[in-house]
């Protein structure tokens, strides 16, 4: 049994954002109760995270259900972006394949849809 579910997204576009909150939707309801969801976001990739998004209705539910939203702050400083730019309930990790490392190696399953 792992700890939780760490959820890989590097790539941009609206049907890519799309389709990773629709696999983290789905997964919920087959983990155990209280297993921990993040999705981790860096690159590009970041852009999910900022409001007025035509996925952000999308990101919303996710969030409201349990999914984790996780930004790369290397990420951030490169695009010139701060915590405000961020939906609320984003939080900053210092680096975005560290904390997917990490999280791997605290025995938290891996997806990278």
């Amino acid at each position: 049994m792992t700890d939780g579910v760490v959820i890989h997204l590097d790539e941009p576009g609206e049907d890519k954002y799309r389709a990773v909150l629709r696999n983290a939707l789905n997964l919920l309801p087959e983990v155990p109760p209280g297993t921990v969801v993040e999705l981790v976001t860096h690159g590009p990739a970041i852009d999910l995270a900022r409001p007025g998004r035509p996925t952000a209705d999308a990101l919303s539910e996710a969030m409201e259900a349990g999914v984790g939203l996780r930004v790369c702050r290397n990420s951030m400083r490169s695009q010139g972006l701060t915590e405000e730019d961020l939906v609320p309930g984003a939080v900053p990790v210092p680096s975005g394949v560290g904390h997917l490392v990490a999280r791997q190696r605290e025995g938290w399953a891996y997806l990278r849809p």
